[in-house]
């Protein structure tokens, strides 16, 4: 049976449903795009006047949260295609020593950060132990890579590493300083040496200052604006912005790697299936993205959020469709936006 394929329409309907400032949807199937966009503008939810954006929404860059993990994914198994490093090198040979050994943590290898399976925490508690306030605004800012490193050193993981899989902000943040130890190269600078770079992702960054062409995000309710995100020294968890066509590209990259010869192994590794999880091993992972069935084929699947702003992307390659969901506003829409989008691929 042929899958149906998403509508303008579609996409307009779920624009639609989403109260937030900024909204675009951007579909690519087959190479053909359509991007829709939306939002209640200069009307907020309570009708409280807000900002107008300072170019079209489609060309604005966003905060995408957690999604970055993907990129960080791909950044990891494009070095150890290329090998600068290996899946398989322990974190403890790469970051400075802890004050005491613990035969658990010295087990953690690059590959059980990338795959949520070391045994850490979603965070130490070292981020969770701030005023309330400082926490829900911005949880990562005044967790610096120092302090990172040293809640590492005072972490015990929860399971021997390689047979639990435990979603981890904190392990996957991890790979950033432990890159940059294997590489002596910044971690923004390996992205974009390694993987923005190769796939023409000009409007994509981790460390610009922020501008006019960056979205602003918002609060749970939609009125008052919030600061841009400040991820710390967790960049490789949460820190990546992009444009909407900027993510397209890179999830036509994830549909047809062989376009990308310089990181074509790379990006058919990312999509290989690679562990189960759940009570019943009814969920699939790879070393970046959730993998879903559907009736049409399995697609890939991953949501981030930071305080103001939500991102959903996803692709399946039987039928070389790529969807990518944008909003400034976080929570209330979240589960709007993600679970329409979803559906539309499920």
């Amino acid at each position: 049976m042929t899958a149906p394929s998403p509508t303008q329409a579609d996409l307009r309907a779920i624009v639609d449903s989403v109260d937030a400032p900024d909204v675009v949807l951007a579909l690519s199937q087959e190479g053909h795009r359509t991007i829709v966009t939306g939002g209640t503008g200069l009307a907020g939810a309570r009708g409280t006047r807000l900002h107008a954006p300072a170019c079209a929404r489609e060309d604005l860059r966003f905060e995408i949260g957690s999604v970055t993990k993907t990129f960080t994914g791909l950044l990891l198994a494009t070095l150890a295609h290329q090998r600068v490093l290996g899946f398989s090198d322990r974190l403890s040979a790469l970051l400075p020593p802890p004050v005491l050994p613990h035969a658990r943590r010295d087990a953690i290898t690059l590959f059980h950060l990338a795959t949520h399976t070391s045994g850490l925490p979603r965070l130490p508690w070292s981020v969770y132990l701030q005023p309330r306030a400082r926490f829900h605004a911005n949880p990562y800012a005044h967790s610096t890579q120092p302090r990172m490193l040293g809640a590492f050193a005072r972490c015990r993981p929860r399971s021997t590493p390689g047979t639990r899989w435990h979603y981890s902000n904190f392990g996957v943040a991890l790979l950033g300083p432990a890159l940059t130890h294997a590489t002596g190269t910044p971690f923004p600078n390996l992205m974009a040496t390694h993987v923005l770079g190769p796939l023409g992702l000009a409007d994509t960054t981790l460390s610009a200052p922020y501008d006019h062409r960056d979205a602003l995000g918002h609060d749970l309710t939609g009125d008052e604006p919030c600061p841009p995100f400040a991820p710390g020294g967790w960049g490789a968890a949460g820190a990546v912005r992009a444009t909407p066509g900027d993510l397209l590209s890179y999830l036509e990259a994830l549909l047809d790697p062989g376009r990308h010869p310089l990181l074509a192994d790379a990006l058919r590794y990312v999509r290989e299936p690679l562990l189960r999880h759940g009570r019943h091993r009814e969920h699939t992972h790879s070393l970046s993205w959730f993998q879903h069935p559907s009736d049409h084929g399995p697609f890939f699947f991953h949501s981030g959020a930071t305080p103001g702003q939500e991102a959903i992307l996803a692709f399946r390659p039987s039928t070389a469709t790529a969807l990518v969901a944008l909003a400034n506003r976080r929570y209330p829409p979240a589960a709007t936006l993600q679970q329409s989008t979803y559906n539309l691929l499920a």
